[in-house]
C-alpha cells in the first residue's frame, strides 16, 4: 500500500533514455506511478521504451500534466530533489533521513517525490510547492547525478525503509566446532603426507591454515566440500601415483 501511494514525478524531462531508466528503477523497488510534467516535446519516446527493460508497464501507464501544481494536486506530502543551494534549499535532508517521513505519509495518501530538469533542476517556484526537499550526499567533486540515478537512489531508500527485504537463507547449517576440527585433523594429515611441512613445523603451519578458514563463517556444506578435496586427493596418491 505505501509504495502503490509513492509517484514519482518528472519535470521537463528532456531525454527518452532517462524516462526509461527511471522506470526501470521504479521497477526494482515496487513503485509503478510515473507522472511527466511537461516533458520536452521532442523527447524520444522509442529510447525510452529501449531502456524501460521490463517496466514497459509503467511506462506506458505514464501520466502527464502541463505543470507540477496539477501532478502533485492529490498528493499529501510533495518531496523535491535538488543538489543545487540557496537560501530555500538549506533544509534538505538525505534520503535515507527522510524515507521513513515519506513512508508514514504515504500509509495516509498518495506522496509524489519531484525530479528536475537534467540540465536545470527544479525552479524555485517549483521548490516552493514542496513539503519535504532531498539532497543525495555525493562528493564535490561531481555533485549532479544523472536523473535516472536520482530516481534510484530514492526509491531504494523508500523502499529499504519500509524493512520487508529478506535476503536469502543459506541453505546448510553453519559448521561446528567438532566438525571444523575434523577437517583440520584431515588436512594436517594430507599436508604432512604430501610433504608440504614437517612434523616439527605442523603446528605452525596449521595455525596459519586455521587463520585463513577463519575470516568467514564456514557451514557444514562448505566444511564437507573441503574434506571431500583431501579424500579424493588420497584415494588419487593410493590409486594412481
Amino acid at each position: 500500500m505505501v509504495l502503490d501511494n509513492i509517484r514519482i514525478v518528472l519535470v521537463g524531462t528532456l531525454y527518452g533514455g532517462n524516462v526509461g531508466s527511471a522506470c526501470r528503477a521504479m521497477a526494482n523497488m515496487g513503485i509503478s506511478r510515473l507522472r511527466l510534467v511537461a516533458p520536452d516535446p521532442h523527447i524520444k519516446w522509442d529510447e525510452a521504451e529501449r531502456m524501460a527493460c521490463h517496466s514497459e508497464h509503467i511506462l506506458e501507464g505514464r501520466q502527464v500534466y502541463g505543470t507540477l501544481a496539477e501532478a502533485v494536486s492529490d498528493c499529501v506530502a510533495v518531496a523535491g530533489t535538488s543538489v543545487r543551494e540557496g537560501l530555500y534549499r538549506r533544509h534538505a535532508r538525505g534520503p535515507r533521513e527522510v524515507a521513513p517521513d515519506l513512508a508514514a505519509l504515504a500509509e495516509k495518501g498518495p506522496v509524489a517525490v519531484v525530479f528536475g530538469r537534467e540540465d536545470k533542476g527544479l525552479l524555485n517556484e517549483e521548490i516552493s510547492s514542496c513539503t519535504h526537499l532531498i539532497r543525495i550526499p555525493t562528493s564535490t567533486v561531481v555533485s549532479s547525478l544523472n536523473l535516472s540515478q536520482a530516481v534510484m537512489v530514492v526509491c531504494y531508500e523508500l523502499f529499504s525503509s519500509l524493512g520487508k527485504y529478506e535476503p536469502l537463507k543459506e541453505k546448510s547449517e553453519l559448521a561446528s566446532a567438532a566438525l571444523r576440527e575434523r577437517m583440520f585433523e584431515l588436512w594436517r594429515s594430507h599436508l604432512l603426507r604430501i610433504g608440504f611441512m614437517e612434523e616439527a613445523k605442523a603446528d605452525h603451519m596449521m595455525a596459519g591454515f586455521n587463520r585463513i578458514f577463519s575470516r568467514g563463517a564456514l557451514t557444514q556444506d562448505d566444511v564437507m566440500i573441503l574434506m571431500g578435496v583431501i579424500r579424493q586427493n588420497e584415494w588419487a596418491i593410493d590409486h594412481l601415483l
